[in-house]
């Protein structure tokens, strides 16, 4: 029933921005924590940014500084910031969240294209 819906994804130029989205719907707690990750085609699905319910953050390195990701006054809602775009940036990246109850079940949205062209 928990429903991860993200957007913001698109084809940008190298060096330019985007703002990814990531909202749950029909919720009534806070996810323990929530993250995006990205896959690109023949790669395995990489850790980008999380966020925990405390606030503290973590990044790949690859991304720690261009990538930022934050909190909604929303609830279970999610954002990443992202600057100075590489077409290694390219990727699908999906919304990741972890329930605080019943074993840290995962759960996943369908993702959003990023294409960085050169």
């Amino acid at each position: 029933q928990v429903q991860l819906v993200e957007s913001g994804g698109g084809l940008v130029q190298a060096g330019g921005s985007l703002r990814l989205s990531c909202a749950a719907s029909g919720l009534f707690f806070t996810f323990k924590s929530m993250g995006w990750y990205r896959q690109a085609p023949g790669n395995e699905r990489e850790l980008v940014a999380s966020i925990s319910d405390d606030g503290s953050t973590n990044y790949a390195d690859s991304v720690k500084d261009r990538f930022t990701i934050s909190r909604g006054d929303a609830k279970n809602t999610v954002y990443l910031q992202v600057i100075s775009l590489k077409p290694e940036d390219t990727a699908v990246y999906y919304c990741n969240a972890i329930l605080p109850f019943a074993g840290g079940v995962t759960y996943w949205g369908k993702g959003t294209l990023v294409t960085v062209s050169s």
